[in-house]
């Protein structure tokens, strides 16, 4: 069995066949073929947690095992590792390990690559990211790679960060801008955007067009808020697993809560694939919730072993 490093899983997992990998899966999950139970949590002390997340399908089997240790921030090391194992479903034979930090940016933002490309009314417009962290940096080179974008506004509460996500947005061939302060200008430019913060107070101003589709992918939590209540209340609202975005997604919550928002209105990303017209209904932007789902590992490993299956 063998054990790829992050450049090693990053290489086997290209945005384009990600978002394609993606897709399948998410027909397998509609039809029944493939299954993912709810994640194990189990506390470790002194605030560590130990996540376990299994996800099959008839060929594949995988586990993805994080541990977060908040304190490790002050002992120099990593707070989040994380591992995804890969096995044959038939007989259990390990096929190898990838490095989970990488397989959870890049199948999180291909994951709204192919949300993008399949629902967004302007997929070909301008792009604004706010969070100029790990999901900042992949879902840039997602939609470079697989949409084309070519400008992008960065925003970012660290300068530092903000600045080093314009550059390498450059390097890829991109005009870039810092937002500096100037969020409102960028949103009424872009028709695409991306909030990957941590917030806990909404972060994108209420001037989204109309044909906007949003990639909300910070709110993972109750208590985490990216966008504000009226955008979620003019919205069409698609979700990536609607089991774990009424426990998590802090964004449809909150908007729940204050009366913006109705569950009953909020659609799984594999019905909104199979049926994109219903969204030609009505108007509004789009905005794709995302909080994770052990199935979208299992779409990352059957990409990097499909020569093995």
């Amino acid at each position: 069995m063998r054990t790829f490093d992050a450049t090693e899983t990053r290489a086997l997992l290209p945005y384009p066949a990600l978002a394609e990998a993606l897709g399948e899966v998410l027909g397998m999950k509609a039809s029944g073929e493939a299954h993912a139970p709810p994640r194990l949590r189990l506390p470790l002390g002194g605030g560590a947690t130990l996540l376990v997340m299994p996800a099959a399908d008839g060929a594949l089997a995988v586990t993805k095992l994080v541990t977060v240790h908040p304190g490790n921030a002050e002992r120099g090391l990593p707070t989040i590792r994380g591992e995804v194992v890969a096995m044959r479903a038939a007989t259990g034979e390990r096929l190898g390990v990838l490095d989970g930090a990488t397989v959870t940016a890049r199948r999180t933002a291909a994951l709204s690559l192919l949300a993008a490309s399949s629902l967004a009314p302007r997929p070909d417009g301008p792009l604004l990211i706010l969070g100029a962290g790990t999901q900042g940096r992949a879902h840039l080179e997602a939609f470079r790679e697989g949409l084309g974008t070519e400008k992008v506004f960065v925003g970012s509460r660290g300068a530092e960060g903000e600045r080093a996500l314009v550059e390498h947005a450059r390097g890829l061939g991109m005009e870039a801008l810092a937002v500096e302060g100037e969020l409102a200008g960028a949103v009424g430019e872009v028709t695409l955007v991306v909030t990957a913060t941590t917030s806990e107070v909404p972060v994108l101003s209420e001037g989204v067009r109309g044909d906007a589709f949003v990639a909300a992918v910070g709110s993972f939590r109750p208590h985490m808020v990216e966008l504000p209540a009226p955008l979620v209340a003019a919205a069409r609202v698609v979700v990536d697993d609607l089991e774990g975005a009424r426990e998590e997604a802090g964004d449809l919550i909150s908007a729940g809560e204050a009366g913006a928002f109705d569950w009953g209105d909020a659609v799984a990303l594999e019905d909104a694939l199979r049926g994109p017209e219903r969204f030609e209904e009505r108007d509004g932007p789009i905005v794709f919730e995302s909080v994770g789902h052990a199935l979208w590992d299992l779409a990352a490993a059957r990409l990097a072993f499909a020569g093995e299956l």
